[in-house]
């Protein structure tokens, strides 16, 4: 499994059998739009976390483009369902077998709501099952003890947390959830794109270090195989 981090929390994944975009997120995002090219993304499918226009801006123009099926909770499938998109709806707890494999919805903290004021529904995450391993992707959440459940039922490859701070968890908090999911391989995500979420990359590095555990930072465009 290939992923390329986009920028913010836009992630491209490709399986062996399918290529995955997660809440892109490029034409607004002054440190990716001029390295990525929506235009060049065919995704056959879309997961969406929740509603926040950081994280939809540039749904239509793809999903238009590609066809591509948007999953997401009810609410939001059901805002895109609207407007003629395909869409597989989904909520917190419930999983559905893809072609590519196996996607369940897990609890978030966070807030969801469109840039025009619709309600977003409860914001969530995935854990994406392909290719014989096992990912998950928070999505935009504070630190929760939902998260010592996922360990009851997957062995995680890689965890993709939010590090930023101020929206969402901080280094320190997802160093916790590392510890809270069982998995101390981790790509950080949701940092950087503005004021609020700068990091300081060496210190964030320095700190999963010091606790045996590996943080990814990957340049926008760069990937990473699992």
């Amino acid at each position: 499994m290939k992923i390329t981090f986009l920028g913010h929390a836009t992630l491209l994944i490709k399986t062996k059998l399918t290529t995955i975009l997660v809440d892109p997120f490029i034409t607004g995002n002054s440190l990716a739009k001029d390295i990525v090219n929506v235009e060049d993304l065919n995704p056959d499918y879309i997961l969406l976390t929740h509603a926040h226009q950081d994280h939809v801006l540039d749904v239509e123009v793809i999903a238009k483009k590609s066809n591509a099926i948007i999953v997401s909770n009810f609410e939001i499938a059901t805002y895109y369902e609207n407007k003629g998109f395909k869409v597989h709806p989904m909520n917190h707890g419930g999983s559905w077998n893809f072609d590519f494999g196996k996607l369940k919805y897990v609890n978030a903290i966070h807030t969801s709501s469109f840039a025009d004021g619709t309600y977003g529904g409860q914001p969530g995450g995935f854990i994406l099952t392909a290719d014989d391993k096992n990912i998950y992707i928070a999505g935009d959440t504070a630190l929760h003890m939902d998260m010592k459940l996922i360990p009851y039922t997957y062995t995680l490859d890689l965890a993709i947390l939010p590090i930023g701070d101020n929206f969402t968890m901080g280094v320190d908090d997802a160093i916790l959830a590392s510890d809270f999911v069982e998995c101390d391989t981790v790509l950080g995500y949701h940092y950087d794109t503005f004021g609020y979420i700068k990091i300081d990359h060496e210190a964030a590095k320095a700190k999963f270090e010091n606790e045996e555990k590996k943080l990814h930072l990957l340049e926008i465009g760069k990937s990473i195989l699992i």
